[in-house]
């Protein structure tokens, strides 16, 4: 007896109608979007395809203070842990690296905001759906009960109740579909940023450990630039004074 009181109270609820899941998944979807929005923004921001070139200038021609200009007038969280790993430079290369694992782990939540917010909204949003579509179903089932000997004219009724239960599923498949296409994207922003973050690393650390190494090696190549520079220079000159 008491597990039929159970089943009416739920029957009695699911009567209600399923127009309220609607508005969840309307809700959900605009949480989507904003979330989608930030995301967007903020990588974009994330952008600085000359830092890797400006940097490994920098460090051949033996110019430490440039390369740390360089990283410091970067936006982005990449030139951001770079920065304070470089902080423990006089420890060596190896104390860099350590450094920058440390900084990267530190940045990490800030690269994996709202990730989990759009895989949540995108696994979950058709079972809302379907959850919507089941209740329309029962509730036009429980009129077609109500109909009594009438169920002749209540059937086309019935049948318009189920069509619209079953718009449910798809409005959750529609909020879901854009949410799960965000999160692969940002994973793969993600996976980019640590990436570059791990090459500039060894990009700097090459550096220190070739400074420890041989440090008249940097000195040469400038002065070997410099050389090749005022070479070229001289050519067009030359060129410009015969025409």
């Amino acid at each position: 007896m008491h597990g039929l009181n159970i089943v009416e109270n739920l029957l009695k609820v699911a009567l209600l109608g399923s127009t309220w899941v609607l508005y969840l998944l309307l809700v959900l979807s605009f949480v989507s979007l904003a979330a989608m929005l930030e995301r967007w923004l903020y990588f974009r921001r994330q952008d600085d395809p000359a830092l890797r070139e400006k940097l490994s200038q920098a460090l051949l021609a033996d110019d430490f203070p440039a390369a740390e200009r360089a990283l410091q007038s970067s936006p982005g969280v990449v030139a951001e842990a770079l920065v304070a790993a470089l902080r423990f430079k006089e420890g060596g290369a190896e104390a860099v690296a350590d450094a920058t694992d440390s900084e990267l782990g530190r940045v990490r939540p800030e690269l994996e905001r709202g990730l989990t917010l759009l895989g949540t909204i995108g696994n979950n949003a058709p079972f809302i759906g379907l959850f919507g579509t089941v209740i329309g179903v029962i509730q036009a089932f429980s009129q077609l009960g109500a109909a009594g000997a009438n169920k002749g004219a209540a059937m086309g009724n019935v049948m318009s109740g189920i069509a619209e239960a079953l718009v449910a599923t798809g409005v959750g498949i529609f909020v879901a579909i854009p949410a799960v296409i965000a999160f692969n994207l940002q994973q793969k922003r993600i996976a980019d940023s640590e990436g570059r973050i791990a090459a500039l690393s060894k990009l700097l650390c090459a550096y220190l450990k070739t400074k420890d190494v041989a440090p008249g090696r940097f000195r040469q190549h400038a002065s070997e630039q410099r050389q090749q520079a005022a070479l070229e220079l001289s050519g067009a000159l030359a060129t410009a004074g015969e025409e």
